[in-house]
């Protein structure tokens, strides 16, 4: 059966989707932008800060799902500028450790309210 994950310590979706859908052992979390979840306002003082604020919304999704950062098997990253690339992967590998979850990551001429990095994944669940 079909669960939709919603918490208030990540940013409410923008559109007709769950912040995430657990199904079983696995959670399937939206993509996540750099939207506070205290004030609703993107963080973008720099491509670091934005990256650490999707991250941070993805912990808080998944925590909610009865997981967590460690249990990704899988993301996708999308930016709108791949040359800075290097930036986005230094803060992402932060946030995760071996084994690192499979991963690609594309760039896209826009994302919503003007963000410059989304990021979804795929998770087990604990049980």
């Amino acid at each position: 059966m079909m669960e939709s994950i919603e918490t208030p310590n990540a940013p409410a979706p923008i559109g007709p989707y769950s912040q995430a859908i657990r199904h079983g052992d696995l959670v399937w979390v939206s993509g996540c932008i750099a939207l506070s979840p205290e004030k609703g306002v993107m963080q973008q003082s720099s491509l670091e800060a934005e990256t650490r604020q999707v991250m941070k919304n993805l912990e808080a999704i998944l925590k909610k799902s009865e997981s967590s950062l460690s249990n990704i098997v899988k993301t996708t990253i999308y930016l709108t500028d791949i040359s800075r690339f290097g930036e986005v992967n230094e803060v992402y590998g932060s946030f995760l450790s071996l084994p690192y979850p499979a991963r690609e990551t594309v760039q896209v001429s826009a994302l919503p309210k003007g963000a410059n990095v989304e990021i979804s994944c795929m998770a087990i669940c604990h049980k």
